[in-house]
């Protein structure tokens, strides 16, 4: 739908939900002493062990500035570098135990503090509004799947 039909609190609403999401997001990132990229990357790797190349795809990084993150996170003994069975030369970055636990901790604090925004929601719409996100998530087209 062009931009000029777009009902103006739909779109307003959106961008506010989106900041207090992002802003909610950041604060239990900090709490964990991690960046909110940090969070994405152990998202991404909670079921795949995915190339330094296609990594820097999901995060939309530069393979420098992917390589540092990585390392940082190596350091904290939240992911580690495995060979490639792809690439002899390559590595794939896996998460470990302990970036797995942690995952875990931000998922379900991220959950809680959702469940509260959503709340004010009778369950049928929360569901409905579940359902809607959904389709909205599957139509962006070439979005990659960076989950917390």
């Amino acid at each position: 739908m062009p931009a000029k039909h777009q009902d103006p609190g739909l779109v307003d609403g959106l961008f506010q939900l989106s900041f207090k999401l992002q802003g909610t997001l950041a604060r239990i990132a900090a709490e964990h002493d991690l960046s909110i990229v940090q969070v994405r990357l152990l998202g991404i790797l909670r079921d795949r062990e995915p190339a330094m190349l296609q990594l820097a795809r999901y995060l939309e990084l530069e393979k420098s500035s992917l390589s540092g993150l990585v390392d940082r996170a190596e350091k904290r003994g939240l992911v580690e570098r495995v060979p490639s069975p792809d690439d002899g030369r390559g590595s794939n970055i896996r998460v470990t135990a302990r970036g797995r636990k942690l995952s875990r901790v931000i998922e379900a604090e991220a959950a809680a503090e959702v469940a509260k925004l959503v709340g004010v929601l009778p369950s049928s719409e929360r569901e409905r509004l579940g359902g809607l996100v959904a389709q909205i998530v599957a139509g962006i087209a070439g979005a990659p799947d960076s989950r917390l």
